[in-house]
């Protein structure tokens, strides 16, 4: 890998290192959202969220759809997600992404959110198929896009090895 690959690749894996930043993501996976709206969707000020949102840009998860006017009649920028983030490799992945779901959860309704944890001992083979079929749902659900009459939904698995030695 080349310096300036290396150098990319570790600046798109600092954009996700942000929980912040993975929410605005999420808000603009399926809607062109301004600045503006992505500060006022997540409380933060506009200024913090343009500076979040030019990492996504710069570092190409975040794309500039065509401009528009605002209610005022002033020149807005919509950005939409590109999707690239999929794949791409995080800093601190675990601990991103579960302050990121804590944070969508603490502003969730409780009433509508199912949960569910399980413990389970499996071997190698049994583990490797759960995590295919784990990621083969994401897949099939990522690819489908969005329902025309949906609403937003997040899901997260999650697998982590505990401590829980078998018994004597």
């Amino acid at each position: 890998m080349d310096d300036a690959t290396d150098a990319e690749a570790r600046a798109r894996a600092r954009a996700l290192s942000s929980p912040l930043r993975l929410r605005v993501l999420r808000l603009c996976r399926f809607e062109a959202r301004t600045n503006k709206e992505l500060a006022e969707l997540l409380e933060v000020n506009p200024g913090t969220m343009l500076h979040h949102v030019r990492a996504l840009v710069d570092t190409g998860f975040l794309e500039a759809q065509p401009e528009r006017a605002g209610a005022r009649g002033a020149r807005e920028v919509p950005y939409l997600a590109t999707g690239r983030s999929w794949d791409a490799p995080m800093e601190d992945a675990p601990q991103v992404l579960l302050e990121t779901v804590r944070q969508q959860l603490a502003a969730a309704d409780p009433e509508r959110v199912m949960f569910g944890w399980l413990g389970l001992r499996l071997n190698a083979e049994n583990k490797a198929e759960l995590d295919r079929r784990v990621l083969a749902l994401f897949d099939d659900y990522k690819d489908r896009g969005p329902d025309p009459d949906g609403e937003a939904y997040s899901l997260a698995v999650i697998t982590s090895p505990e401590v829980n030695p078998p018994g004597r």
